[in-house]
C-alpha cells in the first residue's frame, strides 16, 4: 500500500471488534495513527484529549449512537467524520451528512476502498486549511443577493445577518457565487468541491438542500441554488446581465 502524503490521528469507533481491528490495521499500514474506541462515550473523551485528524464513525454504538457523538464533536470542532453503519437506508445516510459527515460507507465493504475515501477526505481538509492559510486573505468578498461571503474570515452573511454554515456548505457556497449561471453536475461538485473522484451523489444533494434552507427566501420554491433538471444546480443572481 503507497505511503499517504502525509501521516494523520485517525480515531475510529466501532463496537465491532473484528471490524475495528481490520480498519485500524489498514489505516495503519497506510501510515496513519490510529486510536479506536468501542463507545460514544469513550470516543468523545478521546477526541477531547487528542484531536484527531478524522474519525471514522459507526452509527450503532453503545452508550450514545453516532449520530449523538457526530453532532457533539462537529458542535466542537470541524473535524471531519466518515460514518460507517450496517444500516443501509437512505434516511439514516441522510441524517448523517445532515449532521455534516464528510461521506458515509455501508458495511460490508472494502477496508481499501475505505482506506482512499479516508484519504481523499483527509487531502480535501488539508486543502482547505492551506488555502484558508495561504490564499483566502487575498480573495475579495464574494456579493450576491443580499448574500457577502468573506473567504478570508470564512464569514458569510444575508441582508447582514450572519449565516451559519458547516465548511462544506461555506466551500459549496463560494463555489456557486463565484460561478454565478453556470450550470454545474453533482459529479463536478463533488470533484471540485468536496475533492473527491467518487463517493455517493446524495452527498451533494443534501447539502444543497441544507444550503437552500439557509439562503433561500422560499427552500421549497428556491430562485439562488436552481436545479438544472438532468444536469445539476445553477446559481442564479437574479439580476440582469
Amino acid at each position: 500500500m503507497s505511503t499517504p502524503a502525509f501521516s494523520a490521528r485517525i480515531l475510529v469507533v466501532d463496537d465491532d471488534p473484528t471490524v475495528a481491528e481490520i480498519v485500524t490495521g489498514y489505516l495503519r499500514r497506510a501510515g496513519h495513527t490510529v486510536a479506536h474506541a468501542a463507545d460514544g462515550p469513550t470516543a468523545l473523551a478521546l477526541a477531547i484529549r487528542d484531536v484527531p485528524d478524522l474519525v471514522v464513525l459507526d452509527l450503532m454504538l453503545p452508550g450514545l449512537d453516532g449520530l449523538e457523538v457526530c453532532r457533539r464533536l462537529r458542535a466542537d470542532r470541524p473535524v471531519p467524520v466518515i460514518m460507517l453503519t450496517a444500516r443501509g437506508g437512505e434516511d439514516d445516510r441522510i441524517a448523517g451528512l445532515e449532521l455534516g459527515a464528510d461521506d458515509y460507507v455501508t458495511k460490508p465493504f472494502s477496508p481499501r476502498e475505505l482506506v482512499l475515501r479516508v484519504e481523499s477526505v483527509l487531502r480535501r481538509s488539508r486543502s482547505t486549511a492551506q488555502s484558508r492559510g495561504e490564499k483566502e486573505e487575498r480573495r475579495t468578498p464574494l456579493l450576491a443577493a443580499g448574500i457577502v461571503v468573506d473567504q478570508a474570515t470564512r464569514r458569510a452573511s444575508k441582508d447582514g445577518h450572519g449565516l451559519a454554515l458547516t465548511l462544506r456548505e461555506f466551500d459549496l457556497l463560494a463555489h456557486f457565487m463565484a460561478r454565478p449561471g453556470r450550470a454545474h453536475t453533482r459529479e463536478e461538485l463533488m470533484r471540485d468541491v468536496w475533492g473527491w473522484d467518487f463517493g455517493d451523489l446524495s452527498t451533494v444533494t443534501v447539502h444543497v438542500r441544507r444550503l437552500r434552507a439557509k439562503i433561500e427566501d422560499d427552500p421549497a420554491a428556491p430562485r439562488l441554488i436552481q436545479t438544472v433538471w438532468g444536469v445539476g444546480y445553477r446559481f442564479e443572481t437574479g439580476e440582469s446581465s
